[in-house]
């Protein structure tokens, strides 16, 4: 499906971009990648490594700078697009937290500009990134991604029969990602600290790999009619395990909780299992909003979640262990 295509990749120099032109260039030929961004420092290391690793598809890329708050810059960018994966956001939540008014303008005006902006130039698919912390959120990021998810699952009203085609692919922390807590241990153990840091014992994380992310939104993009949230299957770790698994004497040391902070990842809550499909590798969220027609987009093939389910990194029946966990991490080169 992506043969001769462009594809917009907004936020594109952050750990996902990196991952899904990776792929993208790997697997598929589109005709175009666009990575849409304001940091030119980022795009410039982005470029230099791209042309070193694919010489032969370098010239398919091509880098605007951009913020996704200055919708002239957006609807110029979206042109001849194709489909567009959001993933710009404020995504630090004490920076959130510290800068409310900019966390706003970013993380919900600016993913209505890239609904406008989608609609009027025409652009066939947008797949907006979403995060654990928009459910049931404790913090300002989570909100305000919350509304971010409900302005693209609603864009779809506007789109009519035959317009932009809008959906959601939810991910919590991934495993390795920058600022994520792997890199972060790795860190203080080259630095010779004894002891890691753990906010609370009882912590868990769902496991996700970048490929993982990456491999749902195509798979998004792919079949997607519009007003989907996607939420990839994933097993759980203990934030203790994975200290013991990075620490040679598995030590660590409890430091309390930070604001905002949970201490499970919630990709699905209880009152969304009533419209959650089970797909085996995956679940779907399906809105039972008046213009949403499940006979028309309904996806066969999935079973009902049980209503009163929620998928919890903390009740997940999937576990890695502490040697399971070493060899996982190693994977991931870290």
């Amino acid at each position: 499906m992506f043969k001769n295509k462009v594809i917009l990749i907004t936020g594109g120099t952050g750990s996902f971009g990196n991952k899904f032109i990776d792929v993208i260039l790997k697997k598929y030929n589109p005709k175009k990648v666009i990575i849409y961004s304001r940091d030119e420092f980022k795009q410039d290391l982005m470029q230099k490594k791209f042309k070193s690793n694919y010489p032969d598809k370098y010239s398919k890329l091509r880098f605007f700078i951009g913020d996704i708050r200055d919708k002239d810059r957006l609807y110029r960018a979206f042109k001849g697009v194709d489909y567009v994966i959001h993933a710009a956001a404020m995504k630090q939540v004490p920076a959130c937290e510290y800068n409310p008014f900019e966390a706003i303008k970013t993380n919900i005006y600016g993913a209505q500009n890239i609904i406008d902006a989608a609609l009027d130039n025409g652009v066939k698919k947008v797949i907006a990134l979403s995060t654990d912390k928009a459910v049931n959120p404790i913090n300002l990021y989570g909100g305000t991604k919350l509304v971010s998810d409900k302005l693209f699952i609603s864009a779809n009203s506007y789109r009519g029969e035959t317009g932009t085609i809008f959906s959601v692919v939810r991910y919590g922390n991934v495993s390795g990602s920058r600022g994520s807590v792997i890199p972060f241990f790795r860190d203080l153990i080259n630095q010779g600290s004894d002891k890691l840091p753990i906010t609370d014992i009882r912590m868990t994380r769902f496991w996700m790999t970048l490929y993982d992310a990456v491999n749902l939104v195509i798979k998004a993009l792919e079949e997607s009619k519009g007003g989907e949230t996607y939420v990839y299957k994933n097993p759980s770790y203990k934030i203790t395990d994975i200290a013991k698994a990075m620490n040679p004497n598995g030590e660590f040391e409890i430091v309390g909780i930070r604001e905002g902070e949970k201490l499970h990842e919630v990709m699905i809550t209880s009152d969304d299992s009533r419209g959650t499909y089970d797909y085996g590798d995956h679940y779907i969220i399906y809105p039972n909003y008046i213009w949403w027609s499940k006979d028309h987009y309904f996806k066969e093939g999935g079973t009902l979640i049980k209503e009163g389910w929620e998928y919890n990194s903390g009740t997940n029946p999937d576990w890695l262990d502490v040697e399971t966990l070493k060899q996982k991490i190693k994977e991931l080169g870290l």
